[in-house]
């Protein structure tokens, strides 16, 4: 069959293996003159002698392959005169084809169907061959002239509807892309490129050239060698598709896409398959099994045959084959089934390597313990729904009725900082080791991680250089947590929930949330999104708010008192449960934290990644409870604007230098006040008042309270640094509870 032949490498190709790229070549209108009309075009008055079939290519070196010219058997052609000759070309096309040809003054004389002109027989332009009208459902009207030139040698379209009028196959070029004699002997010798060339100047010498066009289209082109191929009959193994697609449509269906238009891509592209060519012409890679008998030179296929090759492979490798002589290899007295003989020689083509490929999983998922049939993910680049993903669940559907995969992951391409693609010829390219050995391994894992990896990544030192200070944001967030916890023994000091502040149960919450929102984003492999919230967490509701809050607690309460232990209790669950999150994307990181912070006993010591996941908590938060602490948010957003202006304009230096007046009605009066013991913490401001009357000029009008900022009462604290009016009362420096702690 006709397959994609690569002349540099010399073998086979599969679909998998071609690229397509923009190809400068010269389309040509050439003329095939009439031999016989069954009367039909002699009736309409036309000379049988200067009347001819109009074919349209862009492959001029296929020509001497030519042995029929195709027509769509439900599409008009109209027998067009032009002076004294007469053209045949398809309704919808005849205007653009003659304008190309510069044709203007032309009539049509008649119009007939494709059915009706089938069977009509035309001459070869330049060899000694006649080419048969035929019909044939792949014929379009896209572009051309409606009349298909076809060379069943050069095309799988053209070699199935040359089958069904028993024509011969020809094939006019060798394996190195060379013509061979059977072109004629003015090309024979030619590369194809040469010889295109070469044919078209003889159609011109000829007459039988009406126009040449250049044009730029898409072409095949070979994936390792990059050069363009040949569509070329060859002897080649073939696995037939068609007894099992239907099968594979539906295991497809089975399947988790991820994105979902995967699923579609490769159904259309099984769709559409029909032979799977499996061989190659290669010196090295895996052998197809099979014998051929001396005596009567057909292939055996025999189970006795292929186990005593599996036995070989078993012991000595794939290597065996290339060592061994056939009678080597074979079973003591094996004889061809055709017919008795008992001297063989062993094929030379070595199998595809998608077959390789896509049989990897019989081995790697079924023979392993620690493994299981079918795979849970598959995870590739986009281009593998033509490839490794289809080759599998090909084999796998085969010969077990299944899709070798649950799940199956396409990922985008690397391109640099401007989305152009990364090449070495470019010199755009970064190599992960430069990025390792100036950044570390997790920034890597880090760029990867924040990325919709669904769409192409782009990568540079720019980028990497913001990923940095993302990752330091984590880094000195889990550091500040394990710097307040060198005297914490979890097993020991750990207080039970219901002793914790108010505010540290909005933590904990909220750090339950977290781990439910990370643990379903990486079921879902979303993993930019698990990043994301991490990076939110430790920034906006940790660094920025939480821990500064708690900063009191930790730094100026008793040691082992109940309202540090309870602090402590929330930052060592914090970081426990933040180590585990951040461990999939940094895990050298977490494994670091891991090393230094205490543990309970029932924890692995040795690897954070050896303990499990934490709880992805489902469990609904209090809904009123964090409706609660969203308000105290809010107010406490317009406090720090109201806090910033003062600043600036030198009322107070910071924030613990101040006394905040809150000026409030209705609701929001009812609110704070319910909350008022907590404010001043939150805030982290030295005293809060409340009050209902109408604010004094110079007050900040904040989108939920009116806030008023004056310097606090009282002296500053030498310990909490916070303002308070019992400073001095118990010792020359400190507040009174500052006092009573050192005591």
């Amino acid at each position: 069959k006709p397959v994609y032949w690569c002349p540099e490498c010399r073998t086979a190709l599969a679909e998998a293996e071609i690229e397509y790229d923009e190809d400068p070549c010269y389309s040509i209108f050439v003329t095939f003159d009439l031999v016989d009309d069954k009367g039909l075009f002699a009736a309409a008055g036309a000379d049988l002698t200067k009347t001819s079939f109009v074919i349209w290519t862009t492959t001029a070196w296929t020509l001497p392959g030519n042995l029929a010219i195709c027509l769509g058997p439900e599409f008009k052609y109209h027998l067009i005169r032009c002076g004294d000759k007469y053209l045949v070309m398809a309704d919808g096309l005849h205007e653009a084809a003659l304008k190309a040809c510069k044709i203007e003054d032309y009539e049509i004389a008649a119009t007939f169907t494709g059915g009706q002109l089938e069977g009509m027989v035309a001459r070869h332009p330049f060899l000694d061959r006649d080419s048969l009208v035929i019909t044939g459902g792949h014929v379009t009207l896209e572009s051309g002239t409606g009349c298909v030139h076809t060379a069943p040698g050069h095309g799988v379209e053209d070699f199935e509807v040359c089958r069904k009028y028993d024509l011969p196959v020809v094939v006019p070029v060798d394996s190195a892309g060379r013509m061979t004699a059977e072109a004629g002997d003015f090309c024979a010798g030619m590369t194809t490129n040469d010889a295109g060339r070469v044919i078209a100047k003889a159609l011109q010498e000829s007459g039988h050239l009406l126009a040449t066009e250049r044009i730029i289209h898409q072409y095949p082109h070979c994936w390792r060698c990059r050069q363009p191929v040949l569509f070329r009959a060859t002897e080649q193994w073939f696995c037939s598709v068609d007894a099992f697609k239907d099968r594979a449509i539906e295991e497809i269906r089975k399947v988790k896409w991820i994105p979902g238009w995967g699923e579609e891509r490769i159904s259309a592209m099984v769709r559409e398959r029909s032979d799977w060519c499996i061989s190659r012409q290669r010196l090295w890679g895996v052998p197809i099994p099979i014998f051929y008998c001396d005596s009567c030179e057909k292939p055996v296929i025999d189970r006795d045959f292929i186990s005593a090759v599996a036995e070989l492979f078993e012991k000595e490798s794939s290597d065996g084959w290339y060592t061994h002589t056939a009678g080597e290899i074979l079973p003591q007295g094996a004889q061809c089934p055709h017919c008795g003989g008992k001297n063989f020689t062993k094929e030379t083509d070595i199998m595809d390597v998608w077959f390789d490929s896509g049989s990897s999983h019989f081995d790697v998922c079924q023979n392993r313990p620690y493994l299981r049939w079918p795979a849970d993910l598959y995870l590739e680049g986009g281009d593998q729904h033509r490839g490794w993903f289809q080759s599998s669940l090909l084999t796998a559907v085969a010969v077990k009725g299944a899709a070798p995969y649950r799940a199956v992951l396409t990922h985008g391409w690397t391109v640099d900082g401007e989305g152009k693609k990364m090449s070495k010829s470019l010199g755009n390219g970064i190599e992960p080791e430069e990025v390792i050995s100036e950044y570390g391994a997790d920034i890597l894992r880090l760029w990867v991680a924040s990325l919709d990896y669904r769409v192409d990544a782009r990568l540079s030192k720019e980028i990497l250089k913001q990923l940095t200070e993302a990752y330091r944001k984590i880094r000195n967030t889990a550091r500040f947590l394990l710097s307040n916890l060198y005297d914490f023994d979890p097993d020991i000091d750990m207080v039970e929930p219901g002793a914790l502040a108010e505010i540290d149960r909005w933590a904990m919450t909220r750090l339950d949330m977290l781990a439910g929102q990370v643990n379903r984003a990486y079921k879902a492999f979303e993993f930019h999104d698990a990043y994301h919230r991490i990076h939110n967490f430790c920034v906006v509701e940790m660094s920025n708010f939480y821990l500064d809050v708690l900063k009191d607690r930790l730094y100026c309460e008793r040691g082992g008192s109940a309202t540090r232990r309870a602090a402590q209790s929330v930052v060592y669950t914090l970081l426990h449960t933040l180590t585990r999150l951040i461990a999939p994307i940094l895990a050298f990181t977490a494994d670091e934290i891991w090393g230094f912070m205490p543990h309970k006993v029932e924890d692995d010591t040795h690897s954070v990644m050896l303990n499990p996941m934490p709880d992805a908590g489902d469990r609904e938060p209090d809904q009123a409870f964090m409706d609660r602490w969203e308000k105290i948010h809010a107010i406490r957003e317009d406090v720090k604007k109201a806090l910033e202006l003062a600043r600036t304009a030198k009322v107070i230096g910071a924030p613990l230098d101040a006394k905040v007046t809150l000026y409030l009605s209705g609701e929001t009066a009812e609110f704070v006040r319910e909350v008022r013991e907590l404010l001043p913490a939150a805030l982290i401001v030295s005293a809060v008042e409340i009050s209902e009357e109408n604010p004094p000029e110079g007050c900040y009008d904040g989108e939920t309270v009116v806030v008023h900022v004056a310097k606090a009462d009282g002296g500053k604290c030498a310990r909490c640094w916070s303002y308070s009016p019992t400073v001095g009362e118990s010792h020359p420096e400190v507040c009174e509870r500052c006092a009573e702690i050192l005591l």
